[in-house]
């Protein structure tokens, strides 16, 4: 529910106490937590013409309660299109601050936010972007909460998990635009090559990059759809994605369900083998996204419409396939993945030695499409449900809505020649077992192995 007062309502005084003249004070306005750039675009547009045209509110009022509040708007819109006027404004926002720090872990799902930095996207929209290499994701979190970063490269579960408060306070969170899908595979020890089938894994140690991630719940999913139950018969455990291959040289872990390039790193340095990609689990899922606060979405419109519209151009640049190259060259230095450049080209080219000998080509390996999908995000809440991250009752739809801002993305996608889709839901299947997004309940009561 919005807490903005409609300037077509005849029962609320038009203030012009703040900026949208939508709020008592601007006070209001800031501790708006409902509202999105494009609701303020909208807001102020529509508010400045209602007081143009009447001065009084007492005028208005009446007339609203005349006419109807339909009508008025009908014949407004006719003499003065708000739409137009909305987009023209929203497109007229300049960034209210243009040095930002946004914070990255160095694996190849933050490519879109890590080369708008050297080829030039941020730039191109005013920006002047640091992107700050970080060592993990309690780190990133704690950071963005603190606003040290002014947004974040976030595992795309842990919007939501800062949101709904999942094992913190809640904070109002968002996550505008997807980084990657696929692009993550399970790894194992080389010592292991003969143990492909799962059900031999019991007793083995894997690790996660984060309790809240797709990691987690993809290899939970896909040991539990094996029979193995993934906290009685093996032990999962979270490790900084750049400390994994040493884990595993160490023998430290037997595996990991890791975002690339560290599978492909394990392979180089001939300590680990690719099990299978994590898009033979589920073709297409997310991973990673590119994440703010909803403070610094309400509070800076310009800021982060330029910022969005920079990462969502960088991620049209990176789907195309004969862009893999330049951007491999691009992201690989120390500054930012700290990777031989070959590693980082196996990877976004999709043609990579798996380290049992085969050279496999897989263009689809790693892809980049920035739509925030809200089936996406009620997928990922019955996961936390499932595996006890989250108790009691849960509006599925409703926090999808409000961290998965699909609305913003579809904009910004037109703009960038991406072709935005029709619906903000999707069906999809994970290994095999359908999703239906409008059921989310009878779905985590269908698994057998789970701990609510």
């Amino acid at each position: 529910m919005t807490l903005f007062k409609d300037p077509f309502d005849a029962r609320h005084r038009l203030s012009s106490g703040c900026a949208c003249g939508r709020h008592a004070s601007q006070a209001d306005h800031e501790a708006d937590p409902a509202a999105s750039a494009d609701d303020q675009a909208r807001g102020a547009v529509e508010g400045a013409v209602m007081r143009a045209l009447f001065p009084h509110d007492a005028t208005r009022r009446a007339f609203l309660t005349a006419v109807g509040a339909g009508t008025a708007f009908a014949a407004i819109n006719a003499l003065f299109p708000l739409a137009t006027a909305t987009e023209v404004f929203a497109q007229g926002l300049k960034p209210e601050k243009t040095d930002l720090k946004v914070g990255f872990i160095p694996i190849t799902c933050a490519t879109p936010i890590i080369m708008a930095k050297p080829m030039g996207f941020y730039e191109k929209q005013g920006l002047n972007v640091e992107v700050v290499k970080t060592a993990g994701w309690a780190v990133i979190r704690d950071k963005a909460i603190n606003k040290e970063y002014d947004a974040a490269h976030m595992l795309s579960p842990m919007p939501l998990a800062i949101s709904i408060g999942a094992g913190s306070n809640p904070i109002p969170w968002t996550m505008p635009a997807v980084e990657n899908i696929n692009g993550q595979a399970i790894t194992l020890a080389v010592k292991h090559k003969d143990k492909r089938d799962p059900k031999d894994w019991k007793g083995m140690k894997f690790a996660v990059p984060f309790d809240y991630s797709m990691h987690n719940y993809l290899l939970r999913y896909y040991l539990a759809e094996h029979g193995v139950d993934p906290d009685k018969d093996v032990q999962i455990r979270a490790v900084p994605p750049p400390e994994m291959v040493a884990n595993l040289r160490a023998d430290n872990i037997d595996g990991f369900l890791a975002p690339d390039p560290v599978n492909q790193r394990a392979v180089y340095d001939g300590v680990g083998f690719i099990h299978l990609l994590s898009k033979e689990i589920w073709d297409g899922h997310p991973c990673c996204a590119f994440s703010a606060s909803k403070q610094f979405v309400t509070e800076m419109p310009g800021t982060y419409q330029a910022l969005l519209k920079a990462i969502i151009e960088a991620t049209a640049f990176a789907q195309k396939a004969e862009n893999r190259k330049q951007i491999a060259e691009a992201i690989a230095p120390t500054n930012y993945l700290n990777q031989p450049q070959t590693v980082v080209e196996q990877v976004l080219t999709g043609t990579f030695a798996d380290g049992l000998g085969k050279v496999v080509k897989d263009p689809d390996r790693i892809a980049f499409d920035p739509f925030p999908y809200e089936s996406f995000a009620v997928w990922i809440l019955t996961q936390m449900k499932r595996w006890g991250q989250i108790k009691g009752d849960v509006d599925y739809a409703r926090v999808a809505k409000e961290v998965f801002l699909a609305t913003d993305a579809t904009k910004l996608m037109a703009e960038a020649g991406l072709t935005p889709p029709t619906s903000t839901t999707k069906t999809f299947s994970v290994m095999g077992k359908p999703f239906d997004a409008s059921k989310p309940e009878e779905y985590v009561v269908s698994f057998a192995i789970k701990r609510t």
